[in-house]
């Protein structure tokens, strides 16, 4: 499995804007599909973006289709997620995961490697 450790997460006013990044270690990152997801207080954990190895496919969810953009570099081993226009529902832990398939990305489950976690607040 892939380790990873998310960063860039803080405070910031709704409107605002925050990128992510999401470091794997490991010589195989390039051949994994990668995603973030999110899990506010008292809720479950919620799919945000996934994007393949390759770069060339990404899925946004609902909420964060227009705002929220997945991308990836394969030479630094790194993932990001480049949030905009965000606003206080956007409160969150935000967790990186990795995994060979896309689906099971998307999905959220089966077996997938996921980070520590990054706080992002969003104040009205």
């Amino acid at each position: 499995q892939v380790q990873l450790v998310e960063s860039g997460g803080g405070l910031v006013q709704a409107g605002g804007s925050l990128r992510l990044s999401c470091a794997a270690s490991g010589r195989t990152f390039s051949t994994y599909a990668m995603g973030w997801f999110r899990q506010a207080p008292g809720k479950e954990r919620d799919f945000v973006a996934a994007i393949s190895w390759s770069g060339d496919s990404t899925y946004d969810a609902d909420s964060v289709q227009g705002r929220f953009t997945i991308s990836r570099d394969n030479a630094k081993n790194t993932v990001y997620l480049q949030m905009n226009s965000l606003n206080p529902e956007d409160t969150a832990v935000y967790y990186c995961a990795a995994d060979r398939l896309l689906d099971t990305v998307v999905a959220g489950t089966g077996a997938i490697s996921w980070g520590q976690g990054t706080q992002v607040t969003v104040s009205s």
